[in-house]
Formats: structure tokens, sequence, C-alpha cells
């Protein structure tokens, strides 16, 4: 392999169906409050990863939680994972802060998630 590495999996969301009583069930096992508290977001900042919680799947449509890998490079590994097979489900975007977050979906039909901090 000659591309370029992960920097690891640092963020992940998960549908919820209902916030209020997943808010304090992640809050518990985290051990932390929530920095985002919201009607349509709830993020957690624990030991170096993001945990997000987005009622009723959020505008992504999730039925599952969804791990998302950091990368240097978002568009050098979109290329590099789908010629190892995988399709692209939603391209690169900036979703706010010059964070770029993309999503791909493995031979299998598991969601894989990309996210690139500029």
């Amino acid at each position: 392999m000659t591309g370029s590495a992960t920097q690891g999996i640092k963020t992940v969301l998960h549908p919820v169906s209902d916030l209020a009583q997943a808010k304090a069930v992640y809050a518990a096992l985290l051990g932390v409050e929530p920095q985002t508290d919201g009607p349509h977001y709830v993020g957690f900042e624990a030991a170096g990863q993001h945990i997000g919680l987005l009622p009723g799947g959020g505008p992504q449509g999730l039925t599952t939680s969804l791990a998302y890998w950091h990368v240097p490079d978002i568009e050098a590994k979109l290329a590099e994972v789908t010629a190892a097979g995988a399709t692209v489900k939603d391209p690169a975007h900036d979703v706010g802060g010059g964070r770029l977050v993309a999503t791909l979906i493995d031979p299998d039909g598991n969601l894989l998630g990309l996210v690139q901090d500029r």
C-alpha cells in the first residue's frame, strides 16, 4: 500500500429515538456532559473521540451507528478506497468550520465515514 494512512476512528455517530434518554445514557457511559446540546444533535468529547447523537438518524437518515475515520487528505483516501472496491455514497463536502466529510459503502454494504479537518 502506498496510500495515506488514517488517523484512526475519532468520530462515531449514533441514531437515537429518544434524545433525552440517549443523552443520559451516553453521559453516564462517558462520564462527561455533552459539549454540544441541541434538539437536532448532541455531541460529546471524551478521550480524544467525538460521540454524536442524531435523533431519528439526522439528515443522513442513519439507521445504524457510523464510524468516521480521520484522514489527512479525504480526496486521496476516497480514490484509494474506491479503487479497492468501495462505492461513494456521499462525496466529500464541507460541514462547517472547514471540516470535510464523505461516506462510502464497502462491498458488503457497510457504511464507512471519512473526515478531514483543515
